[in-house]
């Protein structure tokens, strides 16, 4: 027990974080202190076997509750409310510390060649400058990994990594390859700057200028001396931009000085929002995809070029997977029960007349649409719109509706547009 002073003052600081999460930067310097001590320290009670990101303090000042681990790194899961978060980035903008997304960088003269080696998405037109979202597969065409892959310069390759080991897949490639490239981990650590007003931030941070930077493009940059990569990218469907921090000893001076520029604008700590990402179908590594599915069965035929002449891990497994057609499917669901109290923690049976014939991967009550909605993997013989199933929640047995996905802005109007 503590005494009975400090015990006080602890919980007077908890009831400042409580109710007043979103102006912790405004307390007195040793109140602050005291909150970061006891938000890192009892609240959380991290070792050091995974690492916190650069913007780890910052994030706790600023009202995070509850964190995960992803590749091996701690990342902010809830500032608050999560419905409020998805209101927050759809309305106005929020900053996502991401820095979870770990870069594999790869460099060296056969660099591109060894890059188009690890995917099964055609390369050879990519510019430098020019981010792609690609996947990566296996000998039997399994997804190993979806990130964004962006090219700095003619020899030189950041892979923007979801959840899995990929710079230890690329490094034991690369010893059998007999390529020319260096495989490394850079001091690389991204934030996401995501929601309508984020260009409006972006423009009092960088100028007017940014705004010329195109979807899915990128732009090295310096703000106050930072070094920085900045790409129109992020994982939320809406406009926005991913700034990847090249100094990680300066992530607390990049995050309050990006705050402080999008205060005018509303804009709010936050993290990624499993309902936006939901409404917009994108994957969930893990959840959604891991190395047993392959991409056709998520409908993601334009990701593979089995007709280039550039070989591919994975490439002949495809081309038979092609051939013979899948046996299952990834679908949308309605889902007709009571407003999810949160995303599924667990894969959900579905069931047609009894038999046992998909999942639910990932599901989320979505307050816009007001509906609960759910990506789904399902025997192609379910998988045609409108099929009614069954799906046993952690609350019971519902009836699902198979739909189309995504389910909100299909074509992505709201990202592509500045």
């Amino acid at each position: 027990m503590y005494p009975y002073s400090a015990y006080t003052e602890r919980l007077v600081v908890r009831q400042y974080i409580k109710h007043y999460k979103n102006k912790v930067v405004s307390m007195p310097d040793a109140t602050l202190n005291k909150v970061v001590s006891i938000n890192k320290e009892d609240d959380f009670g991290f070792g050091t076997q995974i690492r916190k990101s650069p913007y780890f303090d910052a994030t706790v000042r600023w009202g995070a509750t509850a964190f995960s681990v992803y590749n091996h790194m701690y990342i902010p899961r809830a500032f608050g409310d999560p419905e409020q978060n998805f209101w927050n980035l759809v309305n106005d903008a929020i900053l996502c510390d991401v820095a979870a997304e770990r870069q594999v960088e790869i460099t060296g003269p056969d660099a591109a060649e060894f890059v188009q080696m690890m995917t099964p998405r055609d390369l050879s037109s990519m510019a430098v400058g020019q981010c792609k979202y690609i996947l990566m597969t296996n000998a039997e065409g399994g997804i190993l990994n979806d990130p964004i892959l962006l090219r700095l310069a003619e020899n030189h390759f950041w892979i923007s990594l979801a959840d899995s080991d990929m710079l230890l897949w690329a490094q034991g490639l690369a010893v059998y390859s007999e390529l020319d490239v260096a495989i490394n981990e850079p001091d690389v650590s991204p934030l996401q700057l995501q929601g309508p007003r984020s260009g409006d931030v972006m423009k009092v941070l960088f100028g007017d200028s940014i705004m010329d930077l195109r979807y899915f493009w990128l732009r090295e940059v310096e703000l106050n001396g930072i070094p920085l990569v900045v790409s129109r990218t992020g994982w939320s469907s809406e406009l926005g931009y991913e700034l990847y921090l090249r100094d990680g000893s300066r992530g607390d001076e990049l995050w309050e000085t990006i705050m402080a520029a999008g205060r005018p604008f509303g804009l709010q700590p936050g993290h990624t929002s499993s309902i936006r990402r939901i409404e917009g179908g994108m994957l969930s590594y893990h959840a959604d995809a891991d190395m047993h599915t392959n991409p056709y069965e998520l409908g993601m035929d334009r990701l593979v070029a089995l007709d280039m002449k550039a070989d591919f891990i994975g490439k002949a497994a495809l081309q038979r997977i092609q051939a013979q057609g899948v046996s299952r499917k990834q679908v949308g669901l309605w889902i007709d029960a009571a407003p999810l109290k949160g995303p599924n923690t667990s894969f959900w049976p579905l069931e047609h007349n009894g038999e046992t014939i998909g999942k639910v991967t990932s599901a989320v009550y979505s307050p816009r649409l007001e509906q609960n909605i759910a990506l789904a993997m399902v025997a192609v013989e379910y998988a045609e719109l409108g099929t009614e199933l069954e799906v046993r929640t952690a609350s019971g047995s519902a009836r699902a509706i198979v739909v189309e996905k995504p389910f909100f802005d299909p074509k992505k109007k709201l990202a592509v547009s500045a």
